[in-house]
């Protein structure tokens, strides 16, 4: 989950002008890899086997 204080580090590395549209992506971004982290901490993982199975459909 975000918090304050992520979110204002975020900002702080945004040029002085931006859009709205580039801080919602970067914080889309931010939170997508933060639930990647926890769902890894967690076990929610596929095997490599599995995940090239799955790739391999996406590429026909």
């Amino acid at each position: 989950m975000l918090n304050k204080e992520k979110v204002k580090a975020q900002i702080e590395n945004l040029p002085n002008e931006f859009s709205i549209d580039d801080l919602v992506e970067r914080l889309i971004f931010m939170e997508k890899v933060e639930k990647g982290i926890l769902q890894s901490e967690q076990g929610e993982v596929i095997p490599d086997a599995e995940l090239e199975k799955e790739m391999e459909k996406w590429f026909k």
